[in-house]
């Protein structure tokens, strides 16, 4: 069992880690590029890596690293033993919380409304304008969270 809970905190590691890294450079640099490009392509650019980023290898690593996370943070509350199980609880928690559910409950609706707009509308250029403030403020929670999450697997592994 041990050893099953080392494998799956060095993959927790490595997922969250690739997450975070995918996060920020939307972040940083994407969104900032869709930005300045003119509303229709700016928009229809986002619709198009919100429809190719449902793939088998994405959601392996973020679908794949929530059930991990899930599954550490609850044998570190079965088996308790400071302070690995704390940082194997912090990790989970935010991993799942401020990476996944954000995504679900913030990223994805937004992702959602754009996808119902003409790119070249009226109302496409009043969603874009609150698509990059609010999807990007989200996005970088969600950053925040998987590196922190991160780092705290990377301590339980210690």
């Amino acid at each position: 069992m041990e050893r099953l809970v080392y494998i799956a905190t060095f993959a927790a590691a490595l997922g969250s880690g690739v997450v975070a890294g995918v996060f920020f450079a939307f972040s940083t640099f994407v969104m900032g590029a869709l930005g300045r490009l003119p509303q229709a392509a700016g928009i229809s650019a986002m619709q198009s890596i919100n429809i190719v980023v449902i793939n088998p290898v994405f959601l392996s690593v973020f679908i794949g690293t929530a059930i991990v996370s899930v599954a550490l943070t609850i044998a570190a509350l079965i088996g308790w033993a400071p302070p690995r199980s704390l940082y194997l609880v912090a990790g989970g928690v935010l991993y799942f919380a401020g990476c996944f559910l954000v995504t679900m409950l913030c990223n994805v609706p937004l992702n959602d409304a754009l996808a119902a707009v003409a790119p070249d509308s009226a109302e496409g250029a009043k969603m874009w304008a609150r698509y990059l403030t609010e999807w990007t403020n989200w996005n970088s929670v969600r950053t925040a969270a998987s590196l922190a999450a991160s780092a705290f697997f990377i301590l339980a592994l210690g």
